[in-house]
Parts: C-alpha cells; structure tokens; sequence
C-alpha cells in the first residue's frame, strides 16, 4: 500500500545528481503559484537570476530579489503535491534556501467559517501520495510554521482563520462524501500541495509558511467558481508574503 511507502533509506537519485550545488544564495523563499503575483513582484524590486529548475516543459528561473536591504528568493512554484514538493527539494539544492513562503488559492469546503478571509493551515489531509513516502503513515500532518504566520496576520490587522485543509490530487474526484467527511473533522479549504509540502519540509529540516485565499465555493446548493481567478492571482497577497519572509 501507498500509505506503507515511508523509509529513510538513501534515495537513488538526488538533486545534487542533476544540479551543481550551490553556495547559500539566500535563506527565505518566496513561492507562488500565479505569475502574474511573480511579475508584480520583480516589477517592484530589484532582482537577477539565481539558478534555474530544469523540466522537459522548459527551465523554470529562481530570482534572488533585493527587498528593503536583504535578499530573499522567489520562483513560480509548480502546481501539484509531485512537482511543487519536489521544486523545493530543487531550490534548496540550487540555493541553500530552506525557509518557504507558499500561499495561492483553495477551494472552500466550510464558506460560513472562511468568511472572505484568509486561512492559515494548521494541518493537511494526506489524501495525495507523495507525503506517503517523507512522512510515517497518518490521516493528517501538522504545519506547525502557523504560529508565525499567525502572528503577521495579527501584528497587520489583516483578518484570517485558522483551520485543517485538505490535500488532494484528484481534482475532478472530490465527492460530496468526501467534502462532508473533511468539514466534520475541521477542514476549511481543499488544495493539491500542502500535505505534500510540509511532509518534505519535515523530512528535510526545511521550513513551511503558508496561508490560503479561498476562491471556488464547494459547500454551496451549486459549486461556484467566480472567485477563482481573483484568488488566483489578488495581489493584495504579495506584500503579506513578503512581511512573512522578513520575519522567517
């Protein structure tokens, strides 16, 4: 079974057998999913290419981006428990980052408790494969970096909730058994990558800070997609993750 698939005995392949390593570049990464949210970014601070992912679908640049005296890193993360989990495995190897700022959209699964506010994971249904094989067997994983992100939101004034999500990696298979089962055990919001994340996170000593911006509604009479692309792609969440980097 996928859930037995757990060691800590050495990998065949590595990174350091694809990629140089590197030198530490910068410690904080910045991670989003929306290139538009990227572009903002790069429009407003000054920043050079530090390493590049490579992929088949063409080679994905890491930015070392100079904001308010210090460097930190910012690439698009790939979308997905498989690819974003491993682009940090990546990253760490190309520039010794090892503290991850993720933060992109959710669908909602409990709109009443979400409330149009951001939410801050405190833990992630493991209903992918991936974390199966960086973390021991269980139905959730903690995120334990939430505290901190907590603590940005609150010294901002910026409203959040905090609260279980769920991690799946079928996007066209969450049932409405499934979503009833995950809001009964506390799960505001459904993504592709948390449980993956922080299972690589822990593995590997790195750290996770993340929060989510609900979009498509799930709990509702009919889903409702209409703020997808809005929390796609708000760049209100820009200047959060950058005041969450300062404080890694």
């Amino acid at each position: 079974m996928i859930t037995d698939g757990f060691s800590r005995d050495k990998a065949i392949i590595g990174p350091e057998d694809i990629y140089r390593p590197s030198q530490t570049r910068f410690r904080v990464c910045i991670c989003t999913f929306s290139p538009k949210i990227l572009e903002e970014l790069l429009s407003l601070y000054s920043h050079t290419v530090a390493a590049y992912i490579g992929s088949v679908k063409g080679a994905v640049p890491v930015y070392a981006v100079r904001i308010d005296g210090r460097t930190f890193g910012a690439f698009s993360i790939g979308v997905g428990a498989p690819v974003a989990s491993a682009d940090l495995i990546d990253v760490n190897c190309l520039t010794g980052a090892n503290t991850f700022v993720v933060f992109g959209s959710a669908g909602i699964i409990n709109n009443k408790a979400v409330d149009g506010r951001y939410v801050v994971p405190t833990a992630a249904y493991r209903d992918e494969g991936t974390s199966y094989h960086y973390a021991p067997p269980s139905d959730y994983i903690p995120i334990p970096g939430n505290r901190l992100t907590a603590k940005v939101f609150s010294d901002l004034g910026i409203p959040c909730v905090f609260g279980r999500t769920w991690t799946t990696d079928a996007f066209y298979r969450e049932t409405e058994a499934k979503l009833k089962k995950r809001a009964e055990e506390g799960c505001l919001t459904v993504e592709m990558e948390m449980a993956a994340l922080q299972a690589v996170c822990s593995f590997h000593g790195f750290t996770l800070l993340s929060f989510l911006h609900g979009g498509d509604v799930l709990d509702g009479e009919k889903y409702d997609h209409s703020g997808l692309h809005g929390a796609n792609h708000d760049l209100n969440k820009l200047s959060i993750a950058i005041e969450i980097a300062k404080r890694a």
